[in-house]
């Protein structure tokens, strides 16, 4: 209460909490209309959608999931949000970034019965002390509908794998192999249900196609994706094809 109020990205003085100011505000890239519907990636134009709305690499070989969300274009402006949450305990941009991804969300999120997020293994997590994708789940939590369950232990890393940011699309789908389960007191109750997997950063999809996976297997009756930020590639298609396969 002594300290003024701050901007959550850079941290000058600000009129209201968790606003940015306006040097961060107008580095931020949100994705806005027309983007693909699959995967959530920004369109240049509505006419690139296809007959589904999809991008061209969704149209050759479609993710795991039903529908992906992203708040932002995952660039220097929105790392400076989420990277400080994921490695520098600045667990309050969870609630910045949540308002976010309620926004991005909301449609996916009328339709959903379950929000969980992508689980850490608990090696990392004792390391890091908290699950960003957690964090960022209970505050999506508070601009889903009346109604909407939060499971944040609904899966489990049943081994720990190498950091998955300096792999190829190939190596990320091989490390990532066999690593996600449900956790087996979910394995009835997640039958039928609608899930929204919450993310911080979608890049290839290794990761999230595997928790889609393991949750439609389950007997989920879908799996919708929402993210804090999306690279701009689009996802390979050779590696969505193996993802797919």
């Amino acid at each position: 209460m002594a300290l003024p109020p701050h901007c959550a990205c850079c941290g000058v003085e600000t009129t209201q909490s968790g606003l940015y100011c306006a040097s961060c505000f107008a580095g931020l890239r949100g994705i806005g209309s027309p983007f693909c519907a699959r995967c959530g990636i920004g369109l240049a134009h509505g006419g690139l959608g296809g007959r589904h709305g999809w991008c061209t690499d969704c149209e050759v070989a479609p993710p795991v999931w039903r529908h992906a969300r992203a708040a932002y274009v995952y660039d220097e402006g929105s790392r400076r949000l989420i990277l400080p949450l994921k490695y520098g305990d600045r667990t309050e941009n969870a609630r910045v970034l949540g308002r976010a991804l309620g926004r991005a969300g909301e449609e996916i999120l009328r339709g959903a019965s379950v929000i969980a997020p992508v689980p850490l293994h608990r090696g990392r997590l004792w390391g890091r002390r908290y699950n960003q994708a957690a964090l960022l789940g209970r505050a999506v939590l508070k601009a889903a509908p009346e109604g909407v369950a939060f499971w944040p232990d609904l899966l489990m890393r049943v081994r720990a794998t190498e950091k998955l940011a300096a792999l190829t699309p190939r190596q990320r789908l091989r490390a990532i192999e066999r690593a996600i389960a449900v956790r087996p007191r979910y394995e009835v109750r997640v039958k039928g249900e609608t899930v929204v997997l919450v993310d911080d950063v979608l890049t290839t999809g290794a990761t999230l196609g595997a928790c889609a996976r393991v949750l439609l297997e389950a007997g989920a009756r879908s799996v919708d994706v929402l993210v804090a930020a999306r690279t701009e590639r689009v996802l390979p298609a050779e590696s969505v094809l193996e993802e797919a396969a």
